[in-house]
């Protein structure tokens, strides 16, 4: 065995996730990484528990190079790999990067075929042969990758993979390159991909349907053992399935516990929002702020009586922290509640009275109410009281 966490033989069946943020991540219309960011983001993957890291483009030359050799060097416990056009020169830049493992990429549906490489299909077959052939000589871990797989004839993409296998290569990434697949179809394929050539599948999915997270959990049904993914769904357009929505889905919709350390996800994900310049939505599935903030009076009262009425798992488990929220939709429990963290004991009247200026104030100003906001319509409650 390496000493990598990456199993180079996946015959146990275990998922194993590959991280895409500092190749497709980056590939985010207007994203640039510099490169401190990056060796601190392969830093964060690898002790959330990344199994292979995909660092870049070698081939690129410059700040890239460096920037992976450098992640090469921080002596990792994931496995990293580059990113490589099925040209033998890619292959090369690899090696001089000292990388584990190559993805060897290359378009197999006839659209492409025909309109972006302006080829043939035996030339597609030819120079991934020839890539492959190349990178197992110098005992890489190779995954090929069908670009557009999802709208490639499936007889074609078949024998793309059948060759992939006898060039020696470890994987067949299965690209979904404008997000155009359903659960129910993408499962049917890979279990008919994977029956057919006998080749691991890894799912690559995009999310221009907002499907990505749906559509790789998908595919690990259909048999695929690997899934990639990019830490807050990063990627080009409507980006990638997103790490943490992948692990955590796996964990707690498919009992399959990659034993990640989960309590970091937030924390990376801001991290990456800021290194992006990508705002991280307070909606965000997992991560977002909102996920473990309670308003609604029906919500709020059940989730203080016993959590697990609205939270499927606790907000510890992802780095984040339990919020009452008070405003329009509050109720007077939740209002008691929140009053006891300022040391102020309502009782039910004094509840209702409050809430009632509650429920005016936050309609006015159209949003919940912050701490001080709440204290002062209670002071003002108390000063007409006395006042008599």
């Amino acid at each position: 065995m390496p000493k990598s966490r990456f199993l180079y033989s996946n015959d146990q069946g275990t998922v194993q996730i590959v991280d895409t943020t500092l190749r497709d991540g980056e590939q985010t219309a207007g994203v640039v990484f510099a490169n401190d960011e990056k060796i601190r983001i392969a830093k964060f993957l690898d002790a959330m528990g990344v199994h292979q890291i995909e660092a870049g483009i070698p081939v690129m030359g410059g700040d890239e190079k460096a920037a992976i050799k450098a992640i090469v060097k921080a002596d990792l416990k994931a496995s990293i790999m580059a990113w490589n056009r099925a040209v033998v020169k890619d292959v090369e830049a690899s090696l001089d990067c000292g990388v584990d493992a190559v993805a060897i990429s290359i378009s197999t549906s006839d659209i492409h075929i025909k309109h972006k490489l302006q080829t043939s299909r035996d030339w597609v077959l030819q120079h991934m042969t020839e890539a492959c052939e190349f990178a197992k000589k110098h005992d890489l871990y190779v995954s090929v990758n069908a670009e557009d797989a999802s709208r490639s004839d499936m007889d074609f993409l078949i024998k793309f993979a059948q060759e992939a296998k006898n060039a020696g290569a470890d994987r067949l990434r299965y690209c979904d390159t404008v997000g155009i697949m359903d659960p129910f179809t993408i499962c049917e394929r890979v279990k008919a991909i994977k029956d057919a050539a006998g080749l691991e599948i890894e799912m690559h999915t995009h999310n221009d349907f907002g499907m990505a997270t749906a559509n790789a959990l998908a595919g690990v049904r259909g048999g695929a053992q690997f899934v990639g993914v990019t830490i807050n769904g990063l990627g080009e357009r409507a980006g990638n399935a997103a790490l943490e929505e992948v692990v955590m889905a796996l964990k707690h919709l498919m009992d399959i516990d990659l034993e990640f350390k989960t309590d970091m996800f937030r924390e990376a994900s801001e991290y990456v929002a800021r290194a992006s310049g990508r705002e991280l939505p307070v909606w965000k599935a997992i991560v977002g702020s909102n996920m473990f903030a309670h308003e609604s009076g029906i919500h709020a009262d059940g989730v203080l009586k016993d959590a697990s009425t609205y939270e499927v798992f606790a907000p510890e488990e992802v780095g984040l922290q339990r919020q009452i929220v008070i405003g329009k939709h509050s109720g007077s429990r939740a209002l008691i509640a929140k009053f006891l963290e300022y040391g102020i004991a309502l009782d039910g009247k004094e509840a209702e009275a409050v809430l009632a200026k509650v429920r005016e104030v936050s309609v006015n100003l159209k949003r919940a109410l912050f701490d001080k906001e709440l204290v002062y319509i209670y002071e003002d409650y108390r000063q007409e009281v006395d006042a008599g």
